[in-house]
């Protein structure tokens, strides 16, 4: 998880469109944009808003024959109806409707009518594909790169006839990584060894001083947990406090330790899946009890319950995949492959926990920090002193069996007791996820317009059919689930890693947005 590592893996997540050479009109880079933009709500995959049956997201779709001929005729722009409609003098006529506050540019008609001329291939959205190694860009300075992100680089900045800036001085390169790794500037010792430091991997051993300082962990830690919609209130009107704060540190604690990806991801959905699952996994299952609770006077608790299972589901494809699922509550996703039929199959797998919309966030678990015990061992020793002699024949309360008055040294010991009883820090407890016993399994049925009071057809956990399929060996649950994100043909989770940190790193991902990588 150290963000150091991954420029290895930067070349997954760049668009393949931003590698194609500049000739020939490219669909991903310069078609889908226009299509999605201004005709894929109504000419998009939802069935149920789909206007005049005219479906343009797939070419087989698109090519049909229609009464006033084939909205893309391949090499015949002049006979396609999608560049009449779009290009149409009369208001009436063209597309896309004047109410959409939409409108083509005559460089993209043109754009389209020379992709219709040169076949009208489509292709699958870049995201959707398998990463793949792309091959080195020639470039003139062959001294400068240092590692394969810096062809890619160098080769755009000697196209526009640039050079590279020198490389900063040390006291500006250990500021920029202290800052980068810690958050924190560098204190004015730091700097003054890394400046005396000749060595050849001076730098790359300040580094390693920095990932191991506990604040890396407590930088780094912000970035995932604004992702994980992290509060210490339960949210809603009354926003009660809630006591979730072993699952920060949880969080602060794996980046310390360089938790890997996979273990940090499984452990957050399903570590309470997990064969003798430890308190440290189940505690991480706190990421998806994040969601809010409704503690207020009258409120239905499986309306807010539900609301948290939708929360859970669009949150985990967000985060993991950077797919904006939750469009698809309602209604088939207007832009992406997902139906709402295969928004409530990914639902099914998150509505199974104990969890029902409780003020007192149950199920939880006690999850006392190393600290907390040792404090509180401690207390039990002094304890376990102040009772033996409080059992020592010549000071028993002989505390009482005669009917006489308890000795004033037999009161003062047990007031002792009872001070140290009452110093022990109190157990931090935290919401976990815990799945229910297979008799009391709730049943999941497709929600019409995203209502949990008109359900419709009962639907199975399953996932989206533009994806893969879930590993051979994945249980049909959120530990499949979270083996699934994690499969090595599953294209999207990767490359959203890898932008993330490119982004808090450079301040801008290589995708803008960080959190939709669809067609959009």
């Amino acid at each position: 998880m150290k963000p150091f590592a991954l420029p290895c893996l930067i070349l997954l997540v760049l668009p393949t469109q931003a590698l194609h050479a500049e000739g020939s009109v490219d669909y991903n880079r310069d078609i889908r944009p226009i299509l999605s933009k201004n005709c894929f709500a109504c000419h998009g995959q939802d069935d149920g808003h789909r206007a005049a049956k005219l479906r343009l997201d797939r070419r087989a779709t698109a090519l049909l024959p229609r009464k006033r001929g084939a909205a893309i005729v391949p090499g015949m722009p002049d006979k396609s109806l999608l560049l009449a409609r779009v290009s149409a003098e009369d208001e009436g006529e063209r597309m896309p409707p004047m109410q959409s506050g939409n409108a083509l540019t005559r460089t993209q008609i043109a754009t389209l009518k020379r992709w219709i001329a040169e076949g009208a291939p489509y292709a699958e959205h870049w995201a959707f594909t398998k990463p793949k190694r792309w091959p080195l860009p020639a470039v003139q300075d062959r001294a400068w790169p240092r590692n394969g992100l810096d062809y890619f680089v160098l080769a755009r900045l000697e196209k526009k006839g640039l050079k590279p800036t020198a490389e900063a001085d040390r006291y500006t390169l250990l500021r920029r990584a202290s800052l980068d790794l810690r958050g924190l500037p560098p204190t004015p010792q730091e700097v003054e060894a890394f400046a005396k430091d000749t060595s050849a991997d001076a730098y790359e051993k300040a580094v390693d001083r920095l990932l191991r300082d506990p604040a890396y962990g407590e930088r780094w830690a912000r970035m995932w947990l604004d992702l994980a919609r992290y509060a210490d209130s339960a949210g809603y009107g009354s926003d009660p406090l809630r006591t979730i704060w072993r699952y920060r540190d949880w969080v602060i604690d794996a980046f310390n330790r360089n938790l890997p990806y996979d273990r940090f991801t499984i452990e957050q959905l399903a570590g309470d899946l997990l064969p003798h699952a430890t308190l440290e996994q189940r505690m991480a299952t706190a990421f998806h009890r994040n969601t809010m609770t409704n503690t207020e006077g009258g409120t239905d608790d499986e309306e807010f319950r539900v609301a948290a299972v939708k929360d859970r589901v669009d949150t985990t494809m967000q985060v993991w995949m950077g797919l904006t699922m939750g469009c698809a509550k309602c209604h088939s996703h207007k832009f992406d492959p997902i139906t709402q039929k295969e928004y409530y199959r990914f639902y099914a797998f998150f509505n199974q926990t104990a969890d029902n919309d409780q003020p007192d966030e149950a199920p939880v678990v006690p999850a006392p920090t190393p600290d907390i015990q040792e404090q509180r061992r401690r207390v039990d020793v002094r304890i376990a002193a102040v009772k033996k002699q409080f059992a020592e024949p010549s000071r028993v309360a002989v505390s009482v069996l005669r009917r006489t008055p308890i000795p004033l040294e037999s009161l003062t010991l047990l007031g002792d007791i009872a001070q140290l009883e009452k110093s022990k820090p109190a157990i931090p407890t935290v919401p976990i996820m815990v799945e229910l016993p297979p008799k009391q399994r709730r049943q999941t049925h497709l929600m019409s317009k995203g209502n949990y009071l008109n359900p419709g057809e009962k639907v199975e956990p399953g996932l989206p059919a533009a994806f893969p399929p879930l590993p051979k060996d994945a249980p049909m649950n959120r530990l499949g689930l979270a083996k699934w994100l994690l499969a090595a043909d599953n294209p999207l989770t990767a490359r959203v890693a890898v932008n993330r940190y490119w982004a808090q790193l450079f301040g801008i991902g290589l995708v803008e947005t960080e959190e939709d990588f669809g067609t959009q």
